[in-house]
């Protein structure tokens, strides 16, 4: 069970004293890697020996926060406890209203189908950047103050996916809608489909290319954003044969001094992928032209 799937279960059995508790260790996490007892007790306003010693149990217990044993004793989020307090802000916000299905587990993010408050299904995706890195630590060199790093990273990856959305969104590109963002933390349109790496065989594959290459073009001449990191595992094909391209925290603008480099990357990835499993040969330098606008259509 990922991290997230821990916090969706357990998120509904907190109380408004297990939440205060995890704010206070967010917040003092600025200032220490373990947040002593005292800490917590102080700005929480809870007696320490029987209700925050309770509390932190319970957190534990819950599997939301880490323990330290030292000169003194202190405590962390880890990024259950991280997902427990964005979950709460999105609910609060009448943003979120109930957790469906995972949609998808992967190395940097975890990504759910959801209902918002009106009733309408939306997708809820929690970054998770360093988390193959920290697991590997955890376990040779038990906690490290760089999680701490790693929770920041994660917030700041979902802040600059919000960013890309919503710079993208009103230019029509095919990308899912912005809702929301909170901590590491983007709400958005939902996603319905599957990835074109997990296509077998998709319908109409010449078709396919050019709504990719299309969105591809207006994303750059429109919104001047290239993606960066574009394959056959961030585009989604919807059961109705549109496209829909996702994960754009790592977007840079076509001012960037690796722009060409890295929009030449994006299409030569798409472009080996419809040759490999399509047989389709498409030129990549005409893919170029095309895309920022030398040219104003492409034959395939």
């Amino acid at each position: 069970m990922s991290s997230a799937e821990m916090a969706v279960k357990v998120f509904r059995t907190l109380e408004n004293e297990d939440l205060r508790v995890l704010q206070i260790i967010e917040t003092a996490m600025s200032e220490h890697e373990f947040v002593p007892k005292g800490q917590i007790a102080k700005f929480s306003k809870l007696n320490l020996e029987r209700d925050v010693d309770f509390r932190i149990r319970r957190l534990s217990k819950l599997g939301l926060i880490y323990q330290m044993r030292g000169a003194y004793v202190g405590y962390t989020l880890n990024y259950a406890g991280y997902d427990c307090l964005a979950i709460n802000a999105l609910v609060k916000g009448g943003i979120l209203e109930a957790f469906g299905k995972s949609l998808g587990v992967g190395k940097e993010a975890d990504v759910f189908d959801a209902l918002n408050s009106k009733g309408e299904r939306i997708a809820v995706k929690f970054h998770r950047l360093g988390r193959t890195s920290f697991r590997q630590t955890r376990r040779t060199r038990g906690y490290t103050p760089q999680h701490a790093g790693w929770l920041y990273q994660s917030r700041l990856a979902a802040e600059k996916e919000y960013k890309a959305l919503s710079i993208l969104y009103p230019c029509n590109v095919a990308v899912p809608k912005p809702i929301s963002q909170n901590r590491h933390v983007v709400a958005m349109g939902m996603i319905e489909g599957a990835e074109l790496a997990n296509w077998r065989r998709i319908p109409k594959p010449r078709t396919i290319l050019e709504k990719v290459l299309r969105n591809v073009r207006k994303a750059y001449l429109k919104a001047g954003v290239i993606h960066a990191d574009l394959s056959e595992y961030n585009i989604i094909l919807k059961p109705n044969r549109k496209i829909l391209i996702i994960d754009w925290p790592q977007y840079v603008t076509k001012d960037h001094p690796n722009a060409e480099q890295l929009l030449s990357r994006d299409i030569q990835n798409v472009l080996q992928y419809f040759n490999r499993k399509h047989k389709l040969t498409v030129e990549l330098n005409k893919s170029l032209d095309y895309v920022t606008g030398k040219s104003k259509h492409l034959t395939l």
